[in-house]
């Protein structure tokens, strides 16, 4: 007899929903390219499905030079172009503008990208009990939002800043009864 997984209400039947849950979300993730990757692909996502931008995370990869902070901050027109041609990833000129802007912009973080998102950490984050408790913006991703803007970075607001605080650790947000949590 197979014990099903008790996994977060949002987790869907799609293997690769499955495996992100399981593997990455809620992980902490550090690393100045690795936090700039995350917030990059959040920002993507803004409008679309999770799951569209997990699919295609290979090919962001790719495109985006494997989210190398100093190689995409080099990126020129001639990239934009080539990320608007390219049927891999998503072809939103704001977006990949921005990601190319917001490149620049970690590279110019004193003391790094993820020094400065990590100082928004809440160990002691509340257990959600049900997707009802878990918010989409709080105090915390407001003041997120409000710094990365500060220092030059574009297409993060406080939404996209929380689910990236979700997304590598920042906050907690797996249900109480999520098998992650035993």
């Amino acid at each position: 007899m197979t014990v099903e997984l008790v996994r977060c209400g949002w987790v869907t039947s799609a293997p690769d929903y499955i495996r992100y849950h399981d593997e990455e979300w809620g992980r902490p993730v550090r690393g100045d390219d690795q936090v700039f990757e995350r917030l990059t692909l959040e920002a993507f996502q803004s409008g679309l499905s999770w799951l569209t931008i997990l699919r295609k995370r290979d090919n962001f990869r790719a495109a985006f030079a494997g989210f190398a902070i100093e190689k995409v901050a080099a990126f020129g027109p001639a990239d934009v172009e080539r990320l608007m041609a390219d049927a891999g990833v998503v072809r939103n000129r704001a977006k990949i503008e921005a990601a190319v802007a917001n490149a620049r912009a970690a590279a110019g973080v004193p003391g790094g990208i993820s020094d400065l998102v990590w100082r928004y950490a809440d160990p002691a984050s509340p257990v959600p009990a049900s997707l009802a408790d878990v918010p989409a913006i709080t105090p915390a991703s407001r003041a997120l939002a409000k710094e990365l803007k500060k220092h030059g970075f574009r297409f993060v607001g406080p939404t996209t800043a929380y689910a990236m605080m979700q997304a590598i650790g920042l906050v907690n947000d797996h249900l109480a009864t999520c098998w992650t949590r035993g």
